[in-house]
């Protein structure tokens, strides 16, 4: 969709989307703990852009595409008020915020069930929902996933959640074998890749 067309179905559905993702990357860029070495606002933005393609590949579009990025700008604010269990946070700052933005109760609700997917106890059920789910986990799959890990381990490091190098191994096994990716697109995308990870992982472990 061009940027034409992207602003006149925007007026048709009545939401502001370009002031809303203004608005929560301001808060998020002003706000975030500094000690949010992996959730911080690089990695909302990380995770738009792999939403995004994401989506495309997946063909979605028109306001489900809309509430879907809107959600990923908004799925770790509540980071800005603590640290575990944000996810609910994130929601009420995003039903604080957006019907300013123009978004009604139907598309906020819709916008909260995206963000809560991103919980780890929840499974996602929509498409929307899943491609949220797989856009934050996508660097799993990536070649940065030994310095985006490293980064995790160091924020967790700062919140007092310490690990022994071969018990970080032992989690990230665990997890990453636990992990799986819900869209024909990630999976395509990541799926070969985090199988190399878990075997370095493996090899690691093997050798204490």
């Amino acid at each position: 969709m061009d940027s034409g067309r992207f602003c006149l179905y925007a007026v048709e559905l009545h939401m502001n989307f370009q002031s809303a993702k203004e608005y929560i990357l301001k808060r998020l860029a002003a706000e975030l703990p500094p000690k949010l070495y992996y959730h911080g606002l690089h990695h909302t933005i990380d995770v738009y852009n792999s939403a995004k393609q994401l989506a495309a590949d997946e063909l979605l579009s028109g306001e489900e595409l809309l509430l879907l990025e809107t959600a990923v700008l908004f799925h770790d604010a509540g980071f800005i008020e603590q640290y575990q269990h944000n996810e609910p946070v994130g929601v009420k700052i995003a039903k604080e915020a957006l019907p300013q933005f123009g978004y009604n109760p139907g598309q906020i609700e819709t916008i909260a069930n995206i963000i809560m997917a991103t919980a780890r106890q929840e499974q996602p059920q929509t498409l929307s929902e899943k491609i949220m789910c797989d856009a934050d986990l996508d660097y799993l799959g990536s070649s940065n996933f030994n310095t985006i890990a490293a980064s995790l381990r160091k924020e967790l490091d700062a919140y007092g959640i310490t690990y022994t190098d071969y018990n970080w191994d032992e989690m990230q096994l665990s997890f990453l074998e636990k992990h799986t990716y819900y869209t024909d697109a990630a999976i395509r995308k990541n799926a070969a890749a985090k199988k190399v990870h878990i075997e370095e992982i493996k090899s690691r472990i093997n050798r204490i």
